[in-house]
């Protein structure tokens, strides 16, 4: 069954803000501080899905990475520019920059659901994104590459306030100073929700 997946960088303490500094955070920068082994290449461990799912991105996240991501040729990077790519974007009327993106025109949770019934649906930060279809209990599994670092504050995967339930521990690998932790909704089937 196909699965909503949310990948994040996150620090110790839960803050996902910022992590490559683009964004100008005092803070920013916190992810890549550690060391390209951190966060180079499939840290996400993400493999065939990249083939047969696809990418969900907020607009910020969809521009940041429409600069970066095509002109780059190695191998996870073919994939990830030859994966489909949904933008959510109330502003956005043009996404031809980085080819096999597609604006999402309907109600997005609804979208999410209509897309997973396609594929896998793979979110890539857009932490706004990621609040609304945790508040709708969309979500089926969080990849989360937490590093060792303590901010004290900033926007956090997880806000006050919304609940998740219980995860289950699917699996924990080192990358570098970072440790990747896969946790999925306890009780569900992929593709409830």
């Amino acid at each position: 069954m196909n699965r909503v997946i949310v990948i994040q960088f996150s620090t110790l303490d839960g803050v996902v803000e910022d992590p490559d500094g683009s964004a100008g955070t005092p803070d920013g920068g916190w992810a890549f501080r550690h060391g390209p082994e951190a966060v180079a290449g499939d840290k996400f461990r993400l493999g065939t899905r990249l083939d047969t799912g696809g990418l969900l991105l907020g607009r910020r996240t969809w521009q940041l990475f429409a600069r970066l991501w095509p002109g780059r040729s190695d191998e996870f990077s073919a994939k990830m520019n030859a994966a489909p790519k949904w933008v959510a974007s109330r502003t956005l009327t043009d996404v031809d920059a980085w080819p096999h993106s597609a604006l999402l025109r309907g109600e997005l949770t609804a979208e999410v659901r209509r897309l997973r019934r396609e594929r896998d649906v793979i979110v890539i930060g857009s932490t706004a994104i990621v609040h609304t279809l945790i508040g709708h209990d969309v979500v089926d599994e969080y990849r989360l590459l937490v590093f060792p670092t303590v901010l004290g504050g900033g926007r956090r995967l997880f806000p006050d306030g919304v609940g998740v339930g219980d995860l289950r521990l699917a699996s924990v690998e080192r990358s570098g100073a970072a440790a990747l932790l896969c946790h999925e909704r306890v009780g569900r089937q992929a593709g409830d929700g």
